[in-house]
């Protein structure tokens, strides 16, 4: 009888899965997307193996709706009895070292953490709780973002606080695991050679982080202790003073739960265009817009200058590969953030960039820069295969 795995990958504002077979081929028979969770206009979309995608508005609700919404779906297309586990994204997971099989234990550890990613983990571990119940005889597997990042450097590690603190786990961790090892796997298949080098790997989308990447392994990530680190993003500031947030925090008398939505929901682009948290809105309006206009800059600037600090952290660089939504489908920020970086061997071919070619650097210059589609519910199935396997 043929068996399936299931992947879910929860991120801030959406929900992917997908169905592989369980043969060892990965073939993807059913996959989807529930978008735009806790804002107007939310939509599922989804297609089997064969088919076209089809999409269908479902009623604007939180999490806990979607969450009723995709178990129906799911009851409705998947045969449970032939799923022979099931494996999700989980953003933190602190210092754990290694992808683990879901328990009880492990929930409630997860939920200790809690604070540390508000706008993911109280989701993921919903889910899991919901096919715990729903399906009990059936493995789950966490698939950690933070594992990939498990042997940066101790340096790349440290903050800059009393020691006291380390030892309650606080430290950076980095994110963005599972799309940086997706990425990873799929530069080791087109090209070994670079894959042994080094590598800087922008990961644009909703959520941003760049990572510089040295044999395979990662060496500096731009995202720390939580994923609200790092360059500013959609509706996230980023890395900032923190005397700016103690300032705002009495001058404005801010709670926690107050400045946690400030820093995650009201800032980054969205915040300094003070219109839309999209970047294809802001392109749009950027030459009549001065805020807008002001938001792209300021986002290119700050990717273009952590591509900088980790051209030096790595000591040169071979390869920079865009990837996410934004990396993988705009190329005009792509050449924004290249612009200028001539002297460090980086100069983009504007037509294969404008047409979205996986080569889109200039043949004569030294650095390879890529396009490359990130498939995290891949690299998941290839997770639970190993685990489960074992």
């Amino acid at each position: 009888m043929e068996t399936f795995i299931l992947t879910i990958n929860s991120g801030s504002s959406s929900v992917k899965f997908a169905l592989y077979s369980g043969d060892g081929l990965f073939s993807r028979t059913l996959h989807g997307k529930i978008e735009r969770i806790g804002l107007h206009g939310t939509t599922l979309s989804y297609a089997v193996a064969t088919g076209k995608e089809e999409t269908r508005e479902i009623p604007d609700g939180d999490f806990a709706a979607v969450m009723k919404i995709l178990d129906l779906f799911l009851l409705e297309h998947v045969d449970f009895s032939r799923v022979v586990a099931i494996g999700h994204r989980i953003v933190h997971g602190m210092g754990r070292k290694n992808h683990l099989v879901v328990t009880s234990e492990l929930i409630a550890e997860l939920k200790e953490i809690n604070a540390l990613d508000p706008e993911h983990l109280p989701f993921e571990i919903a889910i899991m709780e919901m096919f715990a119940k729903q399906h009990p005889a059936l493995p789950q597997v966490a698939c950690f973002d933070t594992v990939f990042h498990r042997d940066m450097p101790r340096v790349a590690q440290l903050l800059p606080l009393p020691r006291r603190f380390e030892s309650k786990g606080v430290r950076r961790y980095g994110f963005h695991g599972l799309s940086l090892s997706s990425i990873m796997e799929g530069l080791q298949s087109s090209d070994p050679e670079k894959a042994k080098g080094r590598v800087i790997i922008a990961h644009l989308g909703n959520g941003a982080s760049i990572t510089a990447v040295k044999e395979g392994k990662s060496v500096d990530t731009s995202m720390g202790f939580t994923p609200t680190g790092g360059i500013l993003m959609s509706s996230r500031t980023g890395d900032i003073d923190p005397g700016t947030l103690l300032y705002i925090m009495e001058s404005e008398g801010l709670s926690r739960d107050a400045i946690n939505h400030l820093i995650n929901h009201e800032s980054g682009l969205l915040g300094v265009s003070e219109t839309s948290s999209d970047m294809h809105d802001l392109l749009g309006r950027e030459a009549t817009d001065e805020r807008a206009r002001e938001a792209v800059a300021l986002f290119c600037y700050e990717a273009k200058k952590r591509i900088g600090a980790y051209i030096t952290a790595l000591g040169g660089v071979e390869t920079i590969i865009f990837t996410g939504g934004m990396g993988e489908n705009a190329p005009l920020i792509r050449a924004r953030i290249c612009e200028g970086l001539g002297f460090l061997g980086i100069t983009l071919d504007l037509a294969r960039n404008d047409s979205n070619e996986d080569i889109i650097s200039s043949i004569s210059t030294p650095v390879c820069v890529r396009v490359m589609h990130t498939d995290e519910e891949l690299t998941i199935a290839h997770i639970i295969q190993e685990l489960i396997g074992k």
